[in-house]
């Protein structure tokens, strides 16, 4: 029966070679660059030296994550990663939909069009690009936001780059800004799937325009919300390091320090690898566990989940 199998199996390959093919190049890529490196990770629980390599480095077991755990510095990096990423979901994915249910609601084609364009468009902004254009309009001195206040005989009492307290409102309102438009983009494309007879059936029994949006569209688009959740609270501890950094100073730096800044800073920097990929390492684990637990909660109280 095994022989048989194998035959069958070889057979196969044989007579769809070309599908084979086509499918083996991205499945060596993914190996070569997504498990491959997965090795890497044992550097997390030794004392790593480039000279040494990983192999002959000395294994120091869990001392790496008992100095994350044990450092002063690991809740408030902890609560300024969680606030940013909490923060920047509970604006962002409500803003992408209400975008996306508002774009489905208008008749004319062009302005729908010229929307879509002004609010997808700054998405292919790069973020130093996008650092810039914060640090030119709300420079207390020479940005857009101090010469107003000079127009109006006043002087700028707020630094709104120095203020901790409104860092990650900064950052949160730039990024809704930049990523709404293309994150809508999903959400259009699911209310594309719309049964077209459910809104003439709800406009002839007299349904508002809201109430057509809230029995119709959104269960239409709830899996796809669900999906997208998930996948976002997975990630609640992976925000973005290129942003926060560019706009970390000395002022602010209580409220922006967060994980990857600091792994950058303490892994890199200072060349402690083996501590840097014992956080990632603990990013990652407490990620997938996010991503399991919302998983099943999805399931259990929905009919929706990612698996």
């Amino acid at each position: 029966m095994v022989a048989l199998a194998n035959r069958t199996w070889i057979k196969n390959i044989y007579r769809h070679w070309q599908l084979y093919l086509i499918v083996a190049l991205p499945v060596l890529f993914l190996i070569t660059f997504n498990y491959v490196p997965l090795f890497g990770a044992l550097i997390a629980f030794k004392e790593y030296n480039p000279i040494q390599g990983i192999w002959r480095s000395p294994w120091v077991g869990m001392k790496q994550f008992d100095l994350f755990f044990n450092s002063p510095f690991f809740w408030p990096i902890l609560r300024n990663t969680l606030m940013l990423s909490v923060y920047a979901l509970c604006v962002g994915m409500p803003a992408a939909i209400v975008l996306a249910l508002c774009l489905n609601e208008v008749k004319n084609q062009r302005f729908k069009k010229v929307v879509q364009m002004v609010t997808y468009a700054p998405y292919f902004i790069s973020t130093v690009v996008l650092v810039g254009m914060i640090n030119i309009i709300l420079s207390p001195s020479t940005g857009l936001y101090g010469q107003i206040s000079k127009l109006f005989g006043t002087t700028p009492s707020l630094d709104l780059f120095g203020d901790p307290k409104i860092f990650s409102s900064l950052y949160v309102w730039s990024g809704i800004w930049q990523e709404t438009g293309y994150s809508a983009v999903i959400f259009l494309a699911a209310l594309s799937g719309v049964n077209p007879e459910l809104h003439e059936a709800a406009k002839m029994d007299g349904a508002s325009r809201l109430q057509k949006i809230w029995n119709i569209d959104l269960p239409t688009i709830r899996p796809t919300i669900i999906v997208l959740l998930i996948l976002s609270v997975g990630g609640l501890l992976s925000i973005g390091f290129e942003k926060v950094y560019l706009l970390q100073n000395i002022m602010n730096l209580s409220h922006s320090e967060i994980i990857s800044t600091y792994v950058y800073k303490i892994g890199l920097i200072n060349t402690n690898y083996s501590f840097g990929v014992a956080v990632g390492l603990f990013n990652s684990v407490v990620g997938f566990i996010l991503i399991v637990t919302t998983n099943l909660l999805s399931r259990k109280f929905s009919d929706s989940s990612l698996f």
